[in-house]
């Protein structure tokens, strides 16, 4: 049976730093996790390659919000050859999964025709999102998923891009990684922008009515659902 994530105390871990993990796809238990180096993505600092660039506003894929978000999650949490195993457990997977019922999880969906081939998924909190796990099942899929996320986030109004651990992937893109007592400054910041401290929002109507809109870039989606390349392009490169 699937443990059951208490949405209001998994709110208030994200509201002050912390996240859980488990030790494989099967484990029972999660644990908390706060790290003394944490990588964030400043949403004035994303890397637009241009290739990357070209690849975006050539619409190689179709990019959408919140269309599949259960598909994208499973996707997270699939083994594959150089990743046999995942910390996304049932019982995080099952909390993402009612969070995002409530309009507080997102995800990012990459296409290829009606074939989902990448994407991400994260928490929105305040001005905050916290970006969970992403996935590529073709080429460039996951970094366009992030551009298209940034562009999402610089419309909506946000200010803080958490990605959790650095990679090598992430800081090609312009991730980089900071000390835990700037990144609760960030945070703080974050949270406190829109008028809830961190108690605030860890209760599911303060997180759900705080901060930014993460639905904002929709205004330029087609009948599909989908954002074009070029919208997304504009919205990482214009300035403020």
């Amino acid at each position: 049976m699937t443990a059951t994530l208490d949405l209001p105390q998994l709110l208030a871990a994200y509201a002050i730093g912390a996240f859980p993990m488990a030790d494989s796809r099967d484990a029972d238990s999660i644990y908390w996790v706060e790290p003394r180096r944490r990588a964030i993505l400043p949403l004035d600092g994303f890397h637009l390659s241009r290739s990357l660039r070209k690849t975006i506003a050539g619409d190689r894929f179709r990019v959408t919000a919140d269309a599949a978000f259960d598909r994208i999650i499973a996707l997270c949490a699939e083994a594959v050859e150089n990743r046999p195993d995942t910390w996304i457990n049932a019982t995080i997977e099952e909390a993402f999964r009612r969070l995002h019922g409530l309009g507080l999880a997102h995800s990012i969906e990459c296409w290829d025709g009606e074939r989902l081939v990448g994407g991400l998924y994260g928490l929105a909190l305040g001005r905050a999102f916290f970006g969970e796990s992403m996935v590529s099942r073709a080429a460039d899929a996951s970094k366009v998923a992030i551009a298209a996320l940034v562009a999402r986030l610089r419309v909506g109004g946000f200010t803080l891009l958490d990605c959790q651990f650095m990679t090598d992937h992430l800081a090609t893109l312009g991730a980089r990684e900071i000390d835990r007592r700037d990144y609760m400054a960030l945070l703080g910041a974050a949270l406190s922008a829109t008028g809830s401290s961190a108690a605030a929002s860890s209760s599911l109507a303060g997180a759900a009515s705080a901060g930014a809109d993460f639905r904002a870039l929709d205004a330029a989606a087609g009948a599909d659902g989908a954002v074009p390349g070029k919208v997304i392009v504009q919205a990482l490169t214009q300035t403020s």
